[in-house]
């Protein structure tokens, strides 16, 4: 069975730091692109970061730039979103999602249509 499960959300203060972890299992991420995503309430869905295949290109969304950094842990089986400065904004619930059908490409998939796994989400809350 495929599975994405988020970890690492939680309450922190404005101007603090979280790391969300997606990890898979029933398959491998190494070559997958993989996107996080953010829900706040009464909000659609909107894309956060995204890396393709391997080490290949990452996006971001502007609004996080300079913040949050993506990377991968191929051992670990295992796709980070490094969230630094956080601001009451960024609270929604984030959702990692993979995209089997890009693999091997270096194309950045954007759009929430273009993932076929997704985790079940992490809530984050940024609150002093």
């Amino acid at each position: 069975q495929l599975r994405l499960v988020e970890s690492g959300g939680g309450l922190v203060h404005p101007g603090g730091s979280l790391r969300l972890s997606c990890a898979a299992s029933g398959f491998t991420l190494d070559y997958i692109p993989i996107g996080w995503f953010r829900q706040a309430p009464g909000k659609e869905r909107e894309g956060v970061s995204c890396i393709s295949s391997g080490d290949g290109p990452t996006n971001y969304a502007d609004s996080v730039k300079g913040r949050f950094t993506i990377s991968r842990d191929n051992a670990k089986n295992t796709v980070y979103l490094q969230m630094n400065s956080l601001k009451p904004e960024d609270t929604a619930v984030y959702y990692c999602a993979a995209a089997p059908r890009y693999s091997g490409s270096n194309y950045l998939p954007s759009q929430p249509r273009e993932y076929q796994y997704w985790g079940q989400g992490t809530q984050v809350t940024v609150s002093s």
